[in-house]
């Protein structure tokens, strides 16, 4: 110390005892200091134990609750195995939450023990920056208390283009697991990036957006856990507003009250705070200022994502790396597309799959199903396609069907076909072995080929579904099996005329917990950390130590859909030479490139039948559009009020089926009485009308990736309001759905976001300002309501879509504030394949400006007539004198407050020109 300028006293001064005395002081002072800060922790609950190598001074635990993350995430919480991690451990909230609570809730509660300030489970060194990379080594510094911790891992993180960029963690020294799902992406080396990304020696990693400074990815990399069998890495987000992650009964809107959301493909029936069918490892978040950023991580093993209101993001996965593509889109819209550039853009569906589906699992012979059709198609119910479930096959064998109930299926098909209709055949992953050798060529063929997924001992697994017996699984990750798989269908179609293919079961689910005989018990079967609710992992499935080609069913389970539904789309679209058309029950990201999904086993009941809208919007930001639901529900008996309500909202789902289970009424529109009979055909009739409009968003969302249903937020991102409706949605940007959704009521309150509104039919105009108005409806009704600016394209229905689309074409044009609209129709023959990609389809453009209609031919590729019946006209602020088409004098009516132009002798393949004069 430099005592000329720390000196206050001239030592020499002092007298002995002037010196005892300071001594005596100071002595005071020190053991009063400690005293207090002893006590002050003490009062704090902090604890002043060692917290071991890289262990925490006190003052590193004084955390916000909201900012703690989970070091301990394993059950049970022990104190001393916290401290042993280099860990702060202040018991909290987590503590109270017990196994059985996980059954029903994803509370976990504020962490007990979590990372302090000062924590170094990694260093980070060897950091590396060019122009296309930042790539750098993280070593082990301390045990993470799982077991075999990596100790190097290799950051590598590559900015692709303006907007994209990919984080990923991998093994320094040996080759892990990754999924390998075709990922599309090319690095554009001349850059304008919209982020900025941040890596320090300390272990802070930042991707912020340049223009506003909003944290899109934020984490601390000396937190990281990357053990054999855990993965665990946390990230800050920019903002509460968060959706994705999975498939659970849930709103569109996820909690950050410590809620976990579980993201592991299993086939129980959907329950709230469960994980479904679906694995989906990508969310979208929403920004202060409406912006939009998106992260995927492309992991296939099972995990959780835990979110806490810091706000922040956990993700913990079992397996794999942690391999993360970031998104900056400037909206909601921009991040799926994004995302769907990168794991590829929805199929194009054939115009036919948008007609209504009919189904029942238990028909039980093809007189029923012929019975159920004929009193639908007599009573004027629109169908285009029929389906059977599993009843329709013989012994519940896939590949087959019942020779004596359903004796003349082919013989029903074909008529089908006669009549410009389609049916849809059902197929599970999993074939009997147990028939007699040489007569089941699915099994006997593929046992040749050694084909099945096999156990820990090296024989086939065998399982329990709906086989008589035993069950065996075709292993889609064999290069052979799609071959032998496009072989059984082959030989099927050519028996059975089938356009389109319904994959159930394909979690795998299986009856029994893993086998007849147990699974191992070994840490595969048994991880340290398990994600989700407190049940083995095999529960409802198969052993996870079940071998595929190249890896165990640990590493492959939430693949499994995606690989069945890839071989079947190559299969039918190589056979049928038209576009495939599959529904499956479990899915993987990406998968909207091969199949769409329904949401399962769902119950008849008011609750489950509100779930299926945030079902649907969900699943269109994960690039599967062709989402749809059970109308009236699967399980249990529906009432007369529960489905009028649920055909009127199903009548404006994606993909529109009536469904049920075996042991339970039948509930197709002709037997449910009057009322389900007119929600049923007034909203078909809707639907049919609107056809052309869906399907050119089923175009944008093939070609562009963007979706078909969407949540309002995506148009209206900067309105707070649009953030959490679950019970409304829009398709396209133009096309409001509002339906009635609880019982003993038919008043509904909707949200309508600032801007002019009409509804559908009468042509009334809404001015809102971004308010809620009440509405009554009549019990079979449901509110369509037309935002300005837009300019729809109809067709006159009929009661298939193979009629309707011999008929006149209508458009709708809703005018705007300022007098102006836009539109535009995709169309090509709705069937063949890649009419898009080898331009044999027909695009006009449509607008409205200045009293003037003009429709203009972009692209003549489809030899076709298009002619028109009427333009309808909302928003005018009068009626006008006069109409001139094309510069002659038209034929007009104006019904206050529409305007009707005749156009009967025109087509959509001419350029149009109308006026409107006051």
């Amino acid at each position: 110390m430099d005592k000329g300028n720390y000196t206050f006293i001239n030592e020499e001064s002092r007298s002995p005892s002037t010196k005892r005395k300071i001594i005596y002081i100071c002595a005071v002072v020190v053991i009063g200091f400690g005293v207090g800060t002893l006590l002050f922790y003490f009062i704090n609950g902090e604890s002043f134990r060692s917290h071991g190598k890289g262990g925490s001074k006190p003052d590193t635990c004084s955390i916000p609750d909201v900012e703690k993350f989970d070091c301990h995430p394993d059950r049970p919480i022990s104190e001393a195995e916290c401290l042993k991690r280099g860990c702060c451990y202040i018991p909290a909230s987590d503590l109270s939450v017990k196994d059985s609570d996980l059954t029903k809730s994803s509370f976990l509660g504020v962490p007990s023990c979590f990372f302090s300030r000062n924590h170094k489970g990694y260093e980070i060194d060897n950091i590396i920056k060019d122009a296309d990379h930042i790539e750098a080594t993280l070593s082990r510094n301390i045990s993470s208390g799982f077991p075999k911790d990596v100790q190097k891992v290799h950051l590598n993180i590559t900015f692709i283009d303006n907007v994209n960029l990919r984080i990923k963690l991998t093994d320094a020294d040996s080759n892990r697991f990754e999924p390998d799902i075709p990922l599309h992406y090319k690095i554009v080396h001349k850059r304008n990036e919209l982020y900025t990304v941040e890596l320090g020696l300390d272990g802070l990693l930042s991707v912020k957006r340049k223009a506003t400074g909003a944290i899109i990815f934020k984490t601390n990399l000396s937190q990281l856990v990357f053990s054999n069998q855990f993965l665990h890495l946390s990230s800050h987000t920019a903002s509460s507003y968060l959706y994705g992650l999975g498939e659970q009964k849930e709103g569109i809107l996820r909690s950050f009250n410590w809620m976990r959301y579980t993201i592991f493909n299993q086939g129980d029936l959907p329950v709230p705070h469960r994980n479904l069918y679906g694995s989906h490892p990508f969310y979208l978040v929403l920004e202060p200022n409406g912006n939009a950023n998106g992260v995927f991580l492309v992991n296939s093993n099972a995990m959780d994502a835990v979110l806490q209101p810091t706000p922040a993001i956990s993700l913990r996965t079992i397996g794999g790396v942690l391999d993360f593509f970031v998104m900056l889109g400037l909206s909601p819209s921009d991040v799926v597309e994004q995302y769907t550039s990168i794991v590829g853009r929805p199929f194009m569906v054939p115009y036919w799959s948008l007609g209504f589906h009919l189904c029942k699992y238990g028909y039980d012979s093809l007189d029923n199903t012929n019975e159920t059709l004929q009193r639908n198609l007599d009573k004027g119910v629109p169908i285009d396609v029929q389906w059977n479930d599993i009843d329709f096959m013989k012994r519940y064998l896939d590949f087959t069907y019942d020779p004596v109930n359903f004796a003349k299926l082919p013989e029903f098909v074909d008529d089908l076909h006669a009549r410009g209709m389609h049916y849809v055949a059902m197929f599970s992953p999993g074939v009997s072995n147990s028939e007699e050798p040489d007569t089941y060529p699915p099994y006997d063929e593929a046992a040749k080929l050694d084909l099945f997924v096999k156990n820990a001992t090296g024989s086939d697994f065998e399982a329990k579904v709906w086989n008589w017996n035993l069950t065996v699984f075709p292993d889609f990750s064999n290069p052979a099996t799609p071959s032998y798989w496009a072989k059984q269908f082959q030989k099927y179609h050519s028996e059975l005329k089938f356009d389109g293919i319904w994959l159930d079961m394909n979690e795998p689910l299986n009856f029994k917990n893993g086998s007849e005989h147990g699974c191992p018990d070994d840490e595969i079967e048994n991880p340290q950390y398990l994600p989700g609710r407190p049940y083995p992992l095999c529960t409802l499935t198969i052993c996870m130590t079940a071998k595929h080609h190249s890896t165990i069913h640990y590493n492959e389970h939430n693949l499994v859909a995606y690989r069945e539904a890839h071989a079947t789309f190559d299969a039918i679209k190589e056979i049928r030479q038209k576009r495939p058309f599959i529904i499956s029950r479990a899915s993987f990201a990406g998968q909207g490139v091969h199949s769409g999904h329904w949401s399962g086993d769902i119950t008849s009941d008011w609750e489950d039948m509100r779930y299926t809208i945030p079902s649907m919007l969900l699943f269109n930001m994960y690039g599967m559009p062709m989402i749809g639901s059970d109308i009236c529900g699967f399980r249990l008996n529906t009432t007369e009020d529960l489905c009028t309500k649920w055909q009127a909202l199903g009548a404006f789902y994606p993909f529109s089926r009536n469904h049920n289970d075996f042991d339970t009424i039948d509930q197709d529109p002709a037997a449910m009485g009057p009322n389900v009979l007119k929600a049923t055909k007034d909203n078909l009739y809707t639907r049919y009308y609107l056809l052309p409009y869906f399907y050119t968003l089923f175009h944008r969302s093939h070609v562009y990736g963007e979706t078909t249903v969407r949540p309002l937020f995506f148009e209206f991102p900067d309105d707070k309001n649009t953030y959490d409706l679950n019970e409304q949605f829009l398709w396209g940007p133009a096309v409001l759905i509002l339906p009635a959704l609880h019982n003993d009521t038919n008043e509904i309150n909707p949200y309508y976001p600032k801007g002019l509104w009409y509804d559908f039919y009468s042509g009334e105009k809404f001015i809102s300002i971004g308010e809620h108005r009440s509405l009554q409806l009549e019990l079979t009704e449901i509110k369509v309501a037309v935002r300005g600016g837009y300019v729809l394209p109809l067709q006159i229905p009929a009661n298939t879509t193979t009629e309707s689309r011999k008929n006149a074409f209508d458009l709708l044009v809703t005018l705007d504030e300022n007098q102006k609209a836009i539109g535009e129709l995709y169309w090509d023959d709705g069937d063949s394949l890649d009419t898009y990609e080898n331009g044999v389809y027909n695009e006009i453009i449509f607008s409205v400006k200045n009293d003037r209609f003009n429709s203009t031919v972009n692209k003549k590729g489809y030899d076709t007539t298009m002619n028109l019946n009427e333009i309808k006209v909302y928003g005018l602020f009068k009626g006008p004198d006069s109409v001139t088409i094309n510069g002659k004098s038209g034929s007009f009516e104006y019904r206050k407050p529409i305007l009707v132009i005749k156009v009967e002798n025109h087509t959509l393949l001419q350029e149009l020109e109308i006026t409107w004069k006051y």
